[in-house]
């Protein structure tokens, strides 16, 4: 997110050729991008996600942290929020600056209702809020056949029959991602539930015995959420098969086919009441319903040729993670992604990949994006969760930027998931 180390003179690599874009749609000169190494600027509290955040006012927010019930990793309030008068300040408070809000309760099993664990990965502030106390927060959840049980006459949840392992070292199951939607009116002292952005169901989990990467059962989710015109763009990680999934009948290459980083986009007037309202990319257009097969982004995905894979795999083969900008000084949109190399989300490298239109509803311009460069590798570190922040610079803060809305140089932030820390080593500076 942000850091206030002075800098190193050590530019690790520069990425200087132009390539095309992904589709024909506009050619444009890939943007150059130089990383600097700084001091480490230690992450102080609990992140496992993309760091959601807003100026509240002159004050910079940030909601890192989990909330929630979970019967594998122990039920969590970690879900927390810290303030300051910059993002550095924020960045370097102490644990104990931070405050729990006040969070809805998990609803009993078989009840609708929340359930499973949340965190926040994007804020949205609603513009018609001048205060800019209104947000509304995506958030990534996990549940298990326990905390959401299948019930037939919904089709909500899942069935414990040849369930897939999981993360942890002891015999335990997989979790099942899906995207939902909350509400503050106060900056995020206090939050409401509005429900579901996206899900996948019961038939499309990759069981036993082809699930063997103690990943995902299925689901969507680890998000990036942007606000363009009147929608909102969800960028999103997809783990489930693409159709109904038969031991019988399945197909790795099947599964590859609809699997990486996708993108789906609901109104913004219908935050108020998300579940059923996206509509995911097919293909051709925003078309395919909220819990409904839609298709990944071609060029983010990584060729069958090139050792991609499907997530249920051991070995791996796929970007995730998605960390959506838009800067300014390029004037195009950036993301960062990890890449999962083998089980339990193994991968040393972090890639970068930029679209030039601004507008991402128009025609494929949501798909446009350039075939993703290596940013950053750590051999023997397994690195989740990129994200660039803004810098403390008079212009950074007098334009309140956040890691939505970025310019020239920014702060690089990623999780060591082997070393348990969040932190910054390295200044980006963006070249057109």
């Amino acid at each position: 997110m942000r850091l206030l180390f002075y800098l190193l003179p050590l530019c690790l690599f520069a990425c200087g050729q132009s390539e095309k874009p992904a589709s024909p749609q506009a050619t444009f000169p890939t943007p150059k991008f130089k990383l600097t190494q700084t001091d480490t600027f230690r992450f102080n509290n609990f992140v496992d996600c993309n760091m959601a955040e807003a100026w509240i006012g002159d004050t910079f927010r940030i909601f890192p942290g989990k909330y929630g019930e979970d019967p594998v990793w122990g039920d969590a309030r970690d879900l927390k929020f810290s303030s300051g008068s910059n993002a550095d300040e924020v960045f370097s408070n102490p644990a104990s600056a931070y405050i729990e809000p006040q969070m809805p309760k998990n609803a009993p099993t078989g009840t609708p209702g929340l359930h499973g664990a949340v965190w926040f990965e994007t804020v949205y502030q609603d513009a018609r809020d001048a205060s800019g106390r209104t947000l509304f927060a995506v958030y990534h959840n996990e549940n298990y056949p326990q905390t959401l049980p299948f019930d037939a006459a919904t089709g909500e949840g899942y069935i414990d029959k040849d369930w897939p392992l999981g993360l942890t070292d002891r015999i335990t199951p997989a979790a099942v991602c899906r995207i939902g939607i909350m509400k503050s009116t106060n900056g995020g002292w206090s939050w409401e539930n509005k429900g579901l952005f996206l899900e996948d169901k019961q038939s499309r989990m990759i069981l036993k015995p082809h699930n063997t990467s103690k990943t995902f059962a299925g689901g969507v989710g680890d998000p990036s959420a942007v606000a363009v015109g009147e929608y909102l763009y969800l960028f999103y990680g997809e783990y489930g098969y693409p159709g109904v999934y038969d031991a019988k009948s399945y197909n790795p290459d099947t599964e590859w086919s609809g699997q990486c980083i996708s993108v789906a986009r609901i109104r913004l007037s219908d935050l108020e009441n998300p579940q059923g309202k996206a509509l995911r990319w097919d293909g051709e257009g925003f078309n395919a319903p909220w819990d409904g097969v839609g298709k990944p982004i071609a060029s983010l995905q990584i060729p069958r040729a090139d050792s991609g894979g499907p997530a249920s795999s051991p070995t791996g083969g796929f970007h995730w993670g998605p960390s959506v900008s838009w800067n300014s000084y390029l004037e195009c949109w950036v993301m960062l992604m990890g890449k999962v190399e083998g089980k339990s989300w193994v991968g040393d490298q972090l890639y970068i990949s930029f679209n030039p239109h601004a507008d991402l509803g128009a025609g494929k311009n949501s798909q446009d994006w350039t075939k993703p460069q290596l940013l950053v590798e750590k051999p023997g570190h397994v690195m989740w969760y990129p994200s660039l922040q803004p810098l403390n610079t008079p212009e950074d803060i007098a334009e309140k930027r956040t890691s939505l809305r970025l310019g020239k140089q920014a702060r690089l932030f990623f999780k060591y998931s082997d070393l348990g820390k969040y932190c910054s080593e390295y200044i980006v500076t963006f070249e057109k």
